[in-house]
């Protein structure tokens, strides 16, 4: 992805939380210049890499296959000794026409919140014993309190408030409903690690490659610097 189209992705994700009175929290309006300066103060946010992100799941296409998010607060399963949070809280942004790609995770429960926008479509599958998706058995749904089996690859369409629980090894994507206009979603989930948590299927990367063709406007959660010395 060039950083120009990072750039923009960031600024509409930050305007759409500004519209649903979204507040961030201080970290994630500091600039690049301001975090060489900081020390060891924020290591947490570098170790649980809390902060903006990207993905375009290393496609080159973003406008189609990707979205935006930030990382609000987090733990670290391989520091569980220093950052002790067994719970994780994201903000993710759709356009119509982009698409999160089908996985699931090994270890993470989560709840996907429509916090406003238009409508989210998330397509659920069971796994096999082998983690290949299972195209033949109905899936346990979980929407606001309410329980029930719907068929293999049903989309479940989630208006304005309502959630889904994702279960472990559930396969999951999503997209937004065409018309309804981009969407602002929640998740919180147990602690969350992007680097082993991820199963795609088929598989897929996850953080872009950069082209740098203007400064960041804000730094990624995997490029922040070194703590500076005091």
């Amino acid at each position: 992805m060039k950083r120009s189209e990072i750039n923009a992705a960031l600024r509409e994700l930050e305007a759409m939380c500004q519209e649903y009175h979204c507040y961030l929290p201080p970290f994630c309006h500091f600039t690049p210049e301001e975090w060489k300066k900081k020390g060891h103060e924020y290591d947490e946010i570098r170790d649980c890499m809390l902060g903006w992100d990207i993905t375009d799941y290393g496609s080159g296409d973003f406008l189609h296959t990707g979205f935006s998010l930030i990382t609000i607060r987090n733990g670290n399963r391989q520091k569980a000794d220093q950052y002790p949070k067994v719970y994780a809280e994201k903000l993710l942004y759709l356009r119509e026409g982009q698409y999160a790609l089908n996985h699931f995770h090994w270890y993470k429960t989560e709840d996907i919140i429509n916090r406003g926008g238009g409508n989210v479509l998330i397509r659920v599958y069971n796994s096999l014993p082998n983690e290949e998706i299972d195209y033949e058995s109905d899936v346990l749904v979980q929407t606001d309190g309410f329980k029930r089996y719907v068929p293999a690859g049903t989309q479940v369409r989630l208006t304005p408030g309502e959630s889904i629980f994702v279960h472990q090894r559930m396969y999951h994507d999503f997209s937004v409903e065409p018309g309804s206009g981009p969407v602002l979603l929640g998740e919180v989930s147990q602690c969350n690690d992007d680097n082993t948590d991820n199963r795609f299927n088929p598989p897929a990367g996850r953080f872009p490659a950069i082209e740098e063709d203007e400064p960041p406007y804000r730094l990624l959660c995997n490029e922040y610097p070194p703590a500076a010395d005091r």
